[in-house]
């Protein structure tokens, strides 16, 4: 690809390294914002400043936040005795979007995946066991993607549990085998969580 800007060559290579994006869709967002008032690209640029420099993790959840407790955490209509476990913040995004649960949120920042290199060790496990023994929960939801690896991360946090007298459950498996959990459809996730079933019941299905 020519272009007869340097200025316009850096904005595409650096547009184009957003997931899902290629170098012609970079071009068409490059060429957009050009045509757009310096006042909204400027928006734009300091909206992108702001967040990478001021998002931080929630000191409980783990959640993003802009504070150090995030509004989920610190909201009293919350049901504080019901915790589920996700992958990523997409997917308490998923869920909240459902309306189906009112409880709190554990983001582990990935799933075991040997392949990939992440180990227990990379994601907050510790910081889960930890909240399941000093606080009082009457059940721990399993909210992971339909994957081997996400089966495999349930897996290893639910024997850790063993020690603890809480109950735990498991999303049904209205998602398809090998799918994101951000990527399911609202109705069917929602109808996940309020069909979810004890965990040894998914142990001996599997």
């Amino acid at each position: 690809m020519d272009f007869s800007s340097k200025l316009l060559e850096n904005a595409v290579q650096e547009i184009a390294q957003l997931p899902g994006i290629g170098k012609r869709t970079a071009l068409r967002l490059a060429l957009h914002l050009l045509k757009q008032p310096v006042d909204h690209t400027l928006m734009l640029t300091s909206a992108i400043s702001s967040f990478r420099e001021g998002v931080i993790f929630c000191e409980k959840c783990h959640n993003l936040s802009d504070v150090p407790l995030c509004e989920i955490c610190a909201s009293l209509k919350r049901n504080k005795k019901l915790l589920c476990v996700v992958e990523d913040i997409r997917d308490v995004m998923a869920i909240e979007n459902t309306g189906q649960y009112n409880g709190l949120y554990h983001v582990l920042g990935g799933i075991i995946s040997p392949m990939d290199g992440v180990g227990p060790k990379d994601l907050t496990i510790e910081s889960l066991m930890q909240k399941v023994k000093n606080e009082e929960f009457s059940e721990l939801i399993f909210a992971l993607s339909a994957t081997m690896e996400a089966d495999t991360t349930n897996f290893y946090i639910y024997k850790l549990l063993s020690r603890y007298s809480v109950k735990t459950s498991t999303i049904a498996r209205g998602i398809p085998v090998g799918d994101e959990l951000e990527y399911t459809d609202e109705v069917t996730l929602g109808r996940s969580i309020l069909a979810r079933i004890p965990f040894e019941a998914s142990i001996s299905k599997s």
